[in-house]
């Protein structure tokens, strides 16, 4: 038989205060109210305590009827779903020497069910026990959903930061500012940006996070870096000054500066939709802050091969090659142009983590852009080649609102041959290769043989006839000697490449 003593939603709260006054100098309230201490906060505890507080054994289950706490199941179905639902804010039910207490905790329509069950009825104090315990276990629960709310708005938030991040990585501006606009309203009415990249100890990264929030002020989207645990990138808009914008440089340095393991790359100034560039520059600067007492380095303009060219022949020239690309539709062409620039800069895989798409997708949409451009991409030198066509249109050149640009000349031009015959590019070239000659050793050989088997040591040393070590020692004696990393692959690779085939010491890759 079954005794349900109906009432409204809630009616349990104030008998529990009221009992828990009245009752303020027993030992159960205070073993109860050290359940609300910060340190002790587990609803399962308060359900173990409180069965072993009325001589019986207490259980905890949510609207669905699911056991949360305790181990023992849950009444009929029906009598759970009424006061889960609000229909019922307390009931009794005795049966064969059994006597439970039902108390609906929290709010309907998906209320939390507590019972307990004794083996004799319930007196007073065991009435006013559970009707405290109802409450505070209300107060827990409800803390925890709080949390759990923050927890997804966070994740929320953390997602649509990195959805953002990957708009602006394919040059996807319009789309970037749209999702943007809820979240960081403005953060994007900016024309250009920097991207900063800040490395430190993976378990730190969330600490990381809030404390460049804190120095960001919201001038800056903070993104953890899908691609790499320890990094965490944050795109700077200039919508707010050159000074505003020098200041948040400063504050960023100094945090590297002060924090123990953590060192900062940035950019230098790019326009919106070249979000990829900015973030290649600020990834080559991060190389060089690790070997700096401040642990911060900005992008240093040097003297890159694009620079010594005749820039007319060359825009022309890199017009030609891309022209394949420029006849697709423009979100076409700016998905395998963003895709093909970190895909020649980063591996596969890390492209794929920032992108947000699986590498087998990167690998499709570069073969995709070697068939197009007759280009085989698996080769170093065609990587190096199609880089620098790349690497002149984003300078300000080539493609405008997704078109090729129209000139004179536009079927006709200088060759690659031609652009590689430039005097100060040959005097460039030397210069640097010769660097390699300070060490006793063949390097320059070695990185030769090196770079025509695709950066394969193995392959190289087969051709040179030496131990795989060597070869592998000697790449990374002649990154000491050219100031540029090699192994990583990326632009500085490709440099060197572009000095041997300006030398003469490498063939032409065929293109077209």
């Amino acid at each position: 038989m079954a005794d349900v003593s109906p009432g409204a939603p809630g009616e349990e709260e104030g008998p529990a205060r009221a009992g828990a006054d009245r009752g303020g100098g027993a030992p159960w309230t205070r073993d109860l109210l050290e359940h609300l201490r910060p340190a002790a906060r587990d609803p399962r505890r308060v359900v173990d305590w409180l069965g072993a507080a009325v001589g019986g054994t207490a259980a905890l289950g949510d609207h669905r009827g699911g056991l949360l706490a305790g181990r023992r199941a849950l009444p009929e179905e029906r009598l759970v779903a009424d006061l889960a639902a609000g229909r019922l804010a307390s009931a009794a039910v005795d049966h064969e020497g059994q006597y439970a207490r039902l108390v609906a905790v929290g709010r309907p329509p998906s209320a939390h069910v507590l019972t307990v069950w004794r083996d004799r009825p319930f007196d007073q104090r065991a009435a006013e026990v559970v009707a405290a315990t109802a409450w505070v276990l209300d107060v827990l629960l409800e803390e925890r959903e709080r949390e759990a709310e923050r927890r997804r708005l966070t994740r929320a938030t953390a997602d649509l930061g990195l959805a953002v991040l990957q708009l602006l990585m394919v040059g996807d501006t319009v789309a970037a500012r749209r999702v943007a606009a809820g979240m960081w309203p403005g953060l994007l009415d900016a024309d250009g940006l920097c991207v900063y990249v800040l490395e430190g100890p993976a378990g730190e990264r969330e600490r990381l996070r809030r404390r460049c929030a804190e120095v960001t002020g919201g001038r800056a989207l903070i993104v953890r870096c899908p691609a790499e645990d320890r990094h965490l990138i944050m795109v700077a808009p200039h919508a707010w000054g050159a000074e505003a914008a020098e200041d948040l440089q400063e504050d960023l340095r100094a945090l590297a500066d002060g924090t123990a393991g953590v060192f900062l790359g940035g950019s230098v100034r790019q326009e919106l939709g070249e979000c990829a560039l900015a973030y290649g520059q600020a990834v080559n600067a991060l190389l060089v802050a690790r070997f700096r007492p401040e642990a911060a380095a900005m992008y240093a303009e040097r003297t890159h091969p694009q620079r010594l060219m005749p820039p007319d022949a060359l825009y022309c020239w890199a017009d030609r090659l891309l022209l394949p690309l420029g006849t697709l539709p423009l979100a076409t062409h700016a998905e395998l142009q963003a895709t093909t620039r970190l895909g020649l800069e980063f591996t596969a895989v890390k492209a794929a983590k920032v992108l947000g798409v699986s590498r087998n997708t990167v690998r499709a949409r570069m073969e995709r852009t070697g068939q197009l451009l007759g280009a085989d991409l698996g080769d170093l030198r065609t990587r190096a080649v199609v880089h620098l066509a790349l690497s002149a249109l984003a300078d300000g050149a080539g493609y405008t609102d997704g078109g090729p640009r129209e000139g004179p000349g536009r079927g006709t031009g200088p060759g690659l041959g031609e652009l590689l015959r430039a005097p100060h590019l040959g005097t460039w070239a030397r210069e640097l290769l010769d660097r390699l000659a300070e060490d006793s050793r063949d390097l320059r050989g070695t990185l030769r043989a090196w770079i025509s088997a695709g950066a394969n040591a193995e392959r190289a040393a087969q051709e040179l006839g030496v131990h795989v070590q060597t070869v592998r020692e000697h790449v990374r004696a002649g990154e000491r000697a050219l100031e540029r990393r090699l192994l990583a692959g990326g632009s500085d690779l490709y440099e060197v490449v572009l000095a041997y085939l300006a030398a003469r010491e490498l063939e032409e890759p065929e293109l077209g």
